[in-house]
């Protein structure tokens, strides 16, 4: 159940002095909001060191501000209609990237779902735990949207992987043909599990086997596997509801001033 907050302390909240930069919240903050049942910083993707922007003190827009075309088929409801704990969180969001992912406004239609969502998101994303890189974790989710035809999270995740792996062009070769791209042994035996999940493929001790051969163990599998399951329903319901990506993640990461920022 949400404790109510009174509309002095909620004003009280929402005037504090900005937090300071950082690219994901510490994570004493992480399991404070968890604990509270509230949300973490999590579909930023921990971006970039962007300057400090006010969030947005008006209703979210159901459009892009770029483009009359609307970010999604689903209305964005109106910061007054929304829990507080999930406004507050948006703002966050805002005020340490630059700008909101379009996902965070998408989701909203549906506050159970938000924090379901992103409390999984989470779990297998930020985890501290395994042989997964960030970069590695990113690259699985490019190259099963880009199976699933998913033009969110390709843009998106492309984008993060560009920053976190400091390869502006990588990701989009895994796009195009991820068997012709610049990878690694151990970056193929991921992807072609990752695949094979994602197609609902018959998994047999060879993926393993080929995993273990690349330095994988049975856990790993199991975090490669859930990332692209997640990112399946992730997918499909971008897919539905037609949702766009944000103009910013185009051109993040292309540059080597970008590409080299420290992502950690």
């Amino acid at each position: 159940m949400q404790v109510p907050v009174s509309p002095a302390t909620a004003a009280g909240k929402r005037s504090s002095p900005t937090p300071r930069m950082i690219d994901v919240l510490p994570h004493n903050r992480l399991c404070s909001l968890l604990s509270q049942q509230r949300l973490p910083l999590l579909a930023s993707g921990g971006l970039l060191r962007r300057p400090h922007v006010a969030a947005q003190r008006h209703a979210y827009s159901t459009t892009d501000d770029s483009s009359v075309r609307p970010i999604g088929r689903y209305p964005v409801p109106n910061k007054k209609d929304m829990p507080y704990d999930i406004v507050e969180l948006m703002e966050e969001v805002e005020v340490k990237t630059g700008f909101l992912p379009n996902v965070f406004k998408a989701m909203s239609h549906r506050p159970a779902e938000f924090r379901a969502f992103f409390a999984y998101y989470n779990a297998i994303m930020n985890k501290e735990t395994g042989r997964l890189s960030k970069a590695d974790k990113e690259l699985i989710i490019v190259a099963t949207s880009a199976v699933n035809r998913c033009p969110y999270c390709v843009v998106a995740h492309g984008a993060l992987h560009r920053i976190y792996s400091k390869q502006p062009t990588l990701a989009d070769q895994v796009v195009v043909n991820w068997k012709l791209a610049d990878l690694s042994g151990r970056d193929l035996a991921m992807l072609e599990f990752a695949l094979a999940v994602c197609r609902a493929d018959n998994i047999t001790e060879e993926h393993f086997q080929k995993l273990e051969a690349h330095g994988f163990d049975r856990e790993d599998a199991w975090d490669i596997a859930t990332i692209a399951a997640f990112f399946a329903m992730s997918n499909r319901i971008a897919h539905f509801v037609d949702l766009r990506p944000n103009k910013e993640f185009y051109n993040m990461g292309r540059t080597p001033y970008e590409a080299g920022k420290d992502c950690a």
